[in-house]
């Protein structure tokens, strides 16, 4: 009798730890009602954590049509308040006439101004005319207006903005396995002196994000991975990271913070909230969920994100992730 009551408690302790799993897993997507892409994790004055997202079109065409951008905040990381659209191409005065490839975006805050950069075209031929946009606004989920677009970046995705502890802006952006930074002047939408190109970062891809952690800087980024490579590695994009003694390198690469999900790309923020670090990045498990799987209908994710004793960062444990890389 005791060894069925203790195989019982086993078993009911099992099923128990199964469901605990299970109901963890369903957190990721933390966002179900779109289809959301590129967060931008950012923590503001009043305490809540904000990010900024791109928005994947259904039916899928590619990333072409991606044409808005949405805002969600939490005070706690399980409750998510949807603040609405902030930013559309038909909003861009500059912009390309026939819309869409609004892609992946950043937000940053100076000087009681909220500052949205995003990539966009200004002609037909979008991969030769990309801009950086900046919009302002005293909010950081609304009223947000074009202001232009950023003098001296080049015709590159995947803006990302650090402030350093001095206050000094730095921008990076990227694409096609370069990436490229340089100091802002303290307009925000200038850059101050030429852009240098990054060095040391091991098959960059796109989507450059640098934060601090104990006095050292941090670059990731995805990398090229394809699963057509067949080396043996099930899934496309990973996340890679490289450190430096300063913002503008040259790097040291560190390796792979995160493995593939079952979207082709990926794309990430790292941010610190209420003394816990957390890695963004998305994944394509909603379209699988709802019946219409595809690569360009992606969600946004998130995952704790920890250091090892030496400063290099632990591989980030994908939850919610049931099918696994295609």
């Amino acid at each position: 009798m005791k060894q069925f009551i203790k195989a019982s408690s086993r078993c009911l302790l099992g099923m128990t730890l199964f469901f605990a799993i299970q109901l963890q897993a369903q957190d990721n997507p933390f966002i179900k009602h779109m289809y959301t892409a590129d967060p931008s994790a950012r923590v503001w004055a009043d305490g809540r954590l904000y990010v900024y997202a791109s928005h994947d079109i259904a039916p899928p065409q590619g990333c072409d049509l991606m044409d808005q951008y949405h805002v969600f905040s939490t005070a706690d990381m399980k409750t998510w308040k949807d603040h609405g659209e902030i930013l559309r191409a038909s909003q861009v005065p500059w912009g390309r006439k026939e819309g869409g490839f609004m892609w992946a975006p950043d937000c940053v805050y100076k000087n009681g101004t909220y500052y949205f950069y995003f990539p966009h075209p200004s002609g037909t031929e979008w991969n030769k005319t990309w801009k950086i946009g900046v919009a302002t606004s005293k909010s950081p989920a609304k009223d947000f207006v074009v202001q232009g677009y950023v003098k001296g970046a080049e015709a590159l995705i995947d803006p990302h903005i650090f402030i350093d502890d001095d206050g000094q802006a730095y921008f990076y952006h990227g694409g096609g396995g370069v990436c490229k930074a340089g100091k802002l002047k303290d307009n925000m939408m200038e850059i101050d002196g030429e852009l240098q190109k990054m060095e040391g970062l091991e098959d960059f891809h796109e989507a450059s994000w640098v934060h601090k952690y104990n006095g050292k800087y941090y670059l990731s980024y995805s990398d090229n991975h394809d699963e057509n490579w067949k080396d043996g590695v099930k899934g496309d994009n990973r996340m890679r990271y490289a450190i430096s003694n300063s913002p503008m390198g040259p790097w040291k690469s560190m390796g792979i913070y995160m493995d593939p999900t079952n979207s082709y790309t990926n794309h990430g923020s790292i941010v610190k909230f209420k003394g816990k670090w957390y890695a963004f990045y998305h994944n394509s498990e909603l379209s699988q969920k709802n019946g219409e799987f595809n690569d360009w209908l992606r969600s946004i994710c998130l995952d704790r994100l920890e250091y090892n004793q030496d400063g290099s960062i632990k591989k980030v444990k994908q939850t919610g992730l049931l099918t696994g890389p295609r």
